[in-house]
């Protein structure tokens, strides 16, 4: 619902901060990770994710779109949910994190408080997959669209459309009108060839 939150710092303890913006002061729990990037900082700007449950509608901050990334990936997996997604952000650092599940390093997961045998070996189950599935190696490392024709491909993926079939529509734009074309007209283009 909510991307970011980008105001005035007006509050900020470990847990959480209140961040004010368009006169109105979202309360947004936060991580240790976080807690120490914000720094004094006197306006931030926060990137969020919104849990809804019966009673309540929570709001989770992060310093940075990798963070969250990983924070999204971490609660994906069973037995995961948002608080203790927050305290495995808080004991060890996301880049620490995610080099353990790579590794496999189990004990290292589980000195995590929350984290047991059976949720770090799932957490590594399933993240290490995702990984590999990547081929970068980096859950936390945003994605770097360096081309019109890579950012064009990214933005075909996430509407659903299947890794080739989309390149082979953006080769055509570009084989039928040039290389000088921009992001939307590329994926105008590319969408009517699908």
């Amino acid at each position: 619902m909510f991307d970011y939150i980008d105001g005035k710092l007006t509050f900020k303890c470990p847990a959480y901060i209140v961040v004010e913006a368009g006169g109105i002061g979202y309360h947004i729990n936060i991580s240790l990770n976080t807690y120490s990037l914000l720094a004094d900082q006197e306006r931030c700007k926060v990137y969020t994710w919104l849990h809804i449950k019966e009673d309540a509608h929570t709001l989770y901050g992060f310093a940075d779109e990798g963070e969250r990334r990983l924070f999204l990936h971490l609660i994906s997996v069973s037995g995961i949910g948002p608080n203790t997604g927050r305290m495995m952000l808080s004991s060890i650092t996301p880049n620490e994190i995610q080099a353990a599940i790579v590794s496999g390093d189990l004990p290292l997961i589980q000195r995590i408080k929350g984290i047991g045998a059976k949720s770090a070996q799932r957490l590594v189950l399933e993240l290490q997959d995702k990984l590999k599935k990547e081929g970068s190696g980096s859950l936390i490392a945003a994605p770097l669209n360096t081309t019109v024709r890579e950012e064009s491909l990214s933005a075909l993926m996430m509407l659903g459309f299947a890794k080739q079939p989309a390149e082979k529509a953006l080769d055509q734009a570009v084989k039928n009108n040039g290389t000088d074309l921009t992001v939307e007209q590329m994926i105008k283009i590319a969408l009517k060839n699908l």
